[in-house]
Parts: C-alpha cells; sequence; structure tokens
C-alpha cells in the first residue's frame, strides 16, 4: 500500500515536470517582440504653432473733391454739397474731403490740378458753367474720376461723369402743401434764369400745385420773376417783395441761392417754401412759423457711385440721374433718399409746419405720392402731361413750344436725355413777370 502510494506520486512530479519543460520549450521556440517601424506623422498628428492673426490689407484711401461755384456758408445749393462731402467722409474712414469757394470757370481747371496735387482722386464741379472746363484735362488725368452738374449739357468721358438729382419729385410735394397754404391763390417764384434744369424743378413745383388746387377746388395762380443770376441777395429781395406787393402772394419759394426770400417772407409774415436743404434744422433760418415745408437734396448719394466706382476699380456711370428710390446710409445707419420733404429736422408728412392749415386730404396723398415714389412705382412726369405755356427757352434745334401744345401725353415717360437737355418749356398754369 505504501508502495503503491510512492508510485502514484512519482507518476505525478514526472508529469508535473514534463509539463513544465513543454512550457519553457514553446516560450523559447517565439519569436522575440519587435519595435513597430516609426510611421510619419499625420497632418492630425502635427503639432501646429499658434496660428497669428492675419492683418487685412489696408482700404484705399482715396481723396474727394469739390469746387463749389459759390461760397459754402448761407447757401442752400453749395451748403448741400458741402455736407454731402462731409457725410461722405464720415462714413468711409479712407475717404477724405477737401473743397474750393468760389471757383468761376476760369479758376476750374487751376484749383483741380492744385486739388490733385493734394491727392484727389475724385473732382467735381457743383455747377455746370464752372464744372465742364474739367473736360480739357479728363485725358491728362485718366486715373481721377471727374464729374460735373448737368444744367443741359450731357457731355461725358470715361472718367467725366455727369449727374443730377430728381428733385422735381421732392417739388411736387411741396407743390401740394403750397397749394394748400395759399388764401389769396396766389403763389410766387423768385428764380434764377431760363434753364433746361431750372424750368425742370418749377415745373415739379407745377404739377404738384395743380394737382392740391384741383383737390381742393381751388384757383391757383403761379407768378415766376426772374432774377437773372443765381446768388444776388439784393436782386433777390426786391423781386420777393415785388411778388408780395404787387401780386398780392401768401406763399413764396425760390429757384436762387441767397436767404433774401425767406427773410422778406418772414417779415411780411406770410409762409416760405424752401429748396435744397432744410434751412430751418439745417442752418436754423427762420423758425416753422414762416417755413411750411422745405426739400432737402442728398448729393452724397451721386457722390458715393463715384467713390464706390473708385474703390472696386470700376469705371464710373457716366449719367446719374437718380430720385428718391435711390438711397445712402449715413455714417450713424440713417437712411436717405436723394430727396426728400424735410423741415426743422422731420422728413414727410410730419415735417409740414404744425402751425400750416394743411387739409388731411393733401397730407394723405403727401403721404401717399412720397411712398409711391420712394418705392419707384410713381412719378409726376409720367403721370402728368406736358402742355406748353408758350413760355420758356428756345435752344438750337427746339424751339419753345407754342401754348397750349401736349408735348407729352400722361402716362408716357420721358426719358432721361429729354429731362436733363430738351424740356425747354414752361408748363400751363405759369405766369413768367418780365
Amino acid at each position: 500500500m505504501r508502495h503503491y502510494r510512492f508510485t502514484r506520486l512519482m507518476v505525478v512530479l514526472v508529469v508535473m515536470i514534463l509539463a513544465a519543460l513543454a512550457l519553457t520549450l514553446a516560450a523559447c521556440q517565439q519569436p522575440a517582440p519587435t519595435q513597430a517601424p516609426e510611421q510619419e506623422p499625420t497632418k492630425a498628428m502635427e503639432q501646429k504653432p499658434a496660428e497669428q492673426p492675419q492683418e487685412e490689407a489696408p482700404a484705399e484711401e482715396i481723396t474727394l473733391a469739390i469746387e463749389h461755384f459759390s461760397i459754402i456758408e448761407g447757401t442752400t445749393w453749395s451748403g448741400a454739397h458741402d455736407r454731402a462731402g462731409k457725410r461722405i467722409a464720415e462714413k468711409y474712414p479712407n475717404v477724405k474731403y477737401i473743397y474750393r469757394e468760389e471757383v468761376g470757370p476760369d479758376s476750374t481747371v487751376p484749383f483741380a490740378e492744385e486739388l490733385i496735387s493734394e491727392g484727389a482722386d475724385i473732382v467735381v464741379g457743383n455747377a455746370e458753367f464752372m464744372g465742364l472746363p474739367l473736360l480739357d484735362i479728363t485725358d491728362k488725368y485718366p486715373d481721377v474720376i471727374f464729374g460735373s452738374v448737368i444744367a443741359s449739357d450731357l457731355t461725358t468721358k470715361p472718367n467725366f461723369v455727369r449727374f443730377f438729382p430728381r428733385q422735381y419729385q421732392a417739388l411736387y410735394l411741396e407743390g401740394l402743401v403750397a397749394a394748400a397754404l395759399t388764401k389769396t391763390g396766389n403763389i410766387g417764384v423768385v428764380s434764377a434764369f431760363p434753364s433746361v434744369q431750372v424750368i425742370r424743378r418749377q415745373a415739379g413745383f407745377t404739377l404738384g400745385v395743380l394737382d392740391g388746387a384741383e383737390l381742393l377746388n381751388k384757383d391757383v395762380n403761379i407768378y415766376v420773376k426772374y432774377v437773372g443770376d443765381w446768388y444776388n441777395p439784393t436782386e433777390e429781395r426786391e423781386i420777393a417783395k415785388t411778388l408780395i406787393d404787387q401780386y398780392n402772394v401768401d406763399v413764396l419759394t425760390q429757384q436762387s441761392d441767397s436767404g433774401s426770400p425767406l427773410d422778406v417772407a418772414t417779415e411780411a409774415g406770410i409762409w416760405f417754401v424752401g429748396k435744397d436743404m432744410d434751412i430751418v434744422g439745417e442752418y436754423g433760418w427762420s423758425s416753422t412759423d414762416t417755413v411750411a415745408i422745405s426739400f432737402d437734396t442728398r448729393w452724397e448719394v451721386l457722390y458715393d457711385r463715384m467713390v464706390q466706382a473708385k474703390l472696386e476699380g470700376n469705371p464710373p456711370e457716366t449719367i446719374l440721374y437718380l430720385g428718391m428710390e435711390s438711397t445712402f446710409t449715413l455714417a450713424d445707419g440713417t437712411v436717405e433718399p436723394t430727396v426728400d420733404i424735410m423741415n426743422d429736422g422731420k422728413v414727410g408728412v410730419d415735417a409740414i409746419s404744425p402751425k400750416a392749415e394743411v387739409p388731411q386730404e393733401i397730407k394723405d396723398l403727401v403721404a401717399q405720392r412720397r411712398e409711391q415714389m420712394m418705392k419707384g412705382e410713381w412719378d409726376p412726369f409720367t403721370a402728368h402731361a406736358f402742355v406748353s405755356n408758350g413760355t420758356g427757352l428756345d435752344l438750337e434745334g427746339n424751339p419753345v413750344p407754342e401754348k397750349g401744345k401736349e408735348v407729352k401725353p400722361a402716362g408716357e415717360e420721358p426719358s432721361v436725355e429729354w429731362l436733363l437737355s430738351q424740356f425747354n418749356f414752361d408748363l400751363e398754369g405759369v405766369t413768367i413777370l418780365e
């Protein structure tokens, strides 16, 4: 029994030893572990240095230069152009505005070359008679954009822009208000001189007066007397007094540039309708006790087209005739159309003096037409027929049509070229005084 247990124990030990030897031999036969080959780091594995913020290329700096035909202070025309230059510079940090005042035709080119030497990229004459001489140097400075306000000439070059706002749209709205204001039925216009530009603007006012008078069932007369110049304070004053004293005018407006007609209206205690700027809100001239409404011209809408062309390196549009449907956004975010009615900082119907006795139906029509023009859905020059008054300015090959002749039917849109260069007759309903 003891021998049997010993034998069994020996067998177990031998088995265990053989098993251990087998495991050792198996381990010895396995290949030694190898090191994995080094791999090229993938893009995702690469450690990138921290990215440095890229500096934006500096915006191109350009200079807008305006040559003003008159002084700036105390004028609505050059004052509005000067304000436009300042607003452009305020909107764009990379745009500088420089100017010259009281520039005549003989000094246009010398001043322009002086401005170009100061860095001007855009040079503009703010009246046609002193802006056209810029044509003489457009080829000499092909990289400069030149421009001139249009009176009736439409000459252009690839770098010579002609421009004007559709002021007649706002003048039409003023005419509606003027028709409502007059109690004598007599409205007076102190005007510069017969020209396509002047006649066209007076036509917008006339159509508004006639529409307002028809709506209110009034008989209204419009008297126009010419100064012979844009800026002649003494003569403008005398004409304003004549209109009041001799023609019983109780609403006065102007197509001239000094503040004299407004002074006379204030002294006489009659209503005044302003032009080119919000004269109460901008200059503090008189008050809404006298100024019933003004129209405000935002030349910056047109100048911005030239600035953008220069910044983008594109050829400029050479004829710009923009109206209430075109806008410019000021530095403070205010969106303004090319022209609008204003008074004491207010716009639209709210601009009508709170002391003006304007019936609601006129206010409603003003609001309706203004909105339609801002949307480009209606225009007084398209909607109305043009019937000649028999007065105006004979042009070469284009005499003034005889009185009573319908030159354009209602509903037909006149071309830009015709409005800017051929509209040479007063509309029926106006009396031109000698």
